[in-house]
């Protein structure tokens, strides 16, 4: 199983079933690297598409714009373009 380090993934209650179940073997991402995490890459995409400046006129409305989004995202999906190259930046001072 492939975890980011929410807080919730390492709660104590979690680890108590992870240690009921040692068959499931944990692979954790590193911190600070959401960008490997493909759905906070959708996540972050509906936020800029559709929250972050959104006029909502009630709950339902919400739902309606979200679930509008993401039948347009599936019906025209194409896969993210990664620009990342593995490499640091140098110093720019």
């Amino acid at each position: 199983m492939v975890r980011d380090n929410g807080s919730s993934h390492s709660a104590r209650h979690t680890r108590a079933l992870l240690a009921a179940h040692p068959r499931w073997h944990v692979h954790w991402t590193p911190p600070h690297a959401s960008w490997l995490n493909q759905v906070e890459l959708v996540f972050s995409a509906l936020a800029r598409a559709v929250l972050r400046h959104g006029d909502f006129t009630s709950r339902d409305d919400l739902i309606e714009k979200i679930d509008a989004w993401m039948i347009q995202r599936n019906e025209h999906a194409r896969p993210f373009r990664w620009t990342y190259q593995g490499t640091l930046l140098e110093d720019a001072t």
